[in-house]
């Protein structure tokens, strides 16, 4: 379920979690790691003494995950409303198997049952996942668990160059003037917003339809990781505007990811499908992000 090529669906699942924002920020950093990183990452995996413990706690932790299957067994409807709010399509297990194959894709070579990382690489992989689920778990963590998965990685990124830039592409300003202008939302823009995504949602004029081609045009023109990356920096830019969590669930993310997909890909989409994506965005918070 979790993939770059669909970082969208793992980006509306990280926008309703506690910990959605530390974790795009650990795979946007992972995203911009090089070859001469790899060592410094392996240096500070703790040993198995140390990590078998934590990943026990992880395993049960990841049990108390809030999941759509309890929203059937939910008699309180309130329950099962927050349930549906909050509980991720994907689960962990889907986001390290995203972790190793596709965001460190690179650092394996041979291909399916003969593929292989040498030590190094998957040290650092291993790190690297550590501090995935420190911050993906971080609602049914214990903070003794979650410092203790975590500590390696923050030791590790003050070795590494700080200000790496990420990569988004030819449309780069258009994308960040947009998450610019989510970052600074009035609630009044936000309301409006909300309004625009419900309206959007009632109209259903092929919206998925759209998105697929974005999508597809970002894997053509391999801006996989590029799209993948300017969904986890709209994580972030969600996080610390004014729209509730509630009603990113109920469709704000869905048309804010959409308008970001479109803009990774804007110079190879047909002009009905940008228009389609692009226009309740522009509607919602006016065109000056666009130009």
């Amino acid at each position: 379920m979790y993939s770059l090529v669909s970082a969208p669906v793992l980006g509306f699942d990280l926008t309703r979690l506690g910990g959605g924002s530390a974790t795009a920020e650990v795979l946007l950093r992972a995203l911009c790691l090089s070859p001469q990183d790899l060592p410094i990452l392996a240096g500070y995996l703790p040993d198995e003494g140390v990590r078998g413990p934590l990943w026990v706690a992880v395993e049960q932790a990841a049990l108390r995950m809030p999941t759509l299957r309890g929203v059937a067994d939910a008699a309180d409807p309130q329950r099962s409303l927050s349930l549906v709010e909050r509980a991720p399509i994907g689960s962990l297990d889907a986001l390290l198997r995203c972790v190793r194959y596709d965001v460190m894709s690179w650092t394996w070579s041979g291909q399916g049952r003969a593929a292989r990382q040498d030590p190094v690489a998957e040290r650092a992989t291993a790190l690297l996942c550590d501090a995935t689920v420190a911050s993906y778990l971080r609602d049914v963590l214990a903070d003794t668990t979650r410092r203790g998965l975590a500590a390696g990685w923050v030791a590790a990124m003050r070795k590494l160059p700080a200000g790496r830039p990420v990569d988004l592409g030819p449309h780069h300003y258009a994308i960040s003037r947009l998450l610019d202008r989510l970052r600074t939302l009035r609630e009044s823009e936000a309301r409006r917003l909300v309004r625009v995504a419900h309206e959007a949602r009632e109209q259903r004029t092929g919206w998925a339809t759209a998105v697929h081609s974005a999508s597809w045009g970002a894997y053509l023109s391999d801006r996989v990781r590029t799209a993948a990356a300017a969904q986890l920096l709209l994580v972030q830019a969600m996080d610390t505007s004014a729209v509730p969590l509630a009603d990113r669930a109920g469709g704000v993310w869905n048309l804010l990811s959409g308008a970001v997909q479109a803009l990774v890909v804007r110079d190879l989409l047909d002009e009905a499908t940008a228009h389609r994506l692009l226009a309740p965005v522009i509607g919602a918070l006016g065109p000056a992000w666009l130009s």
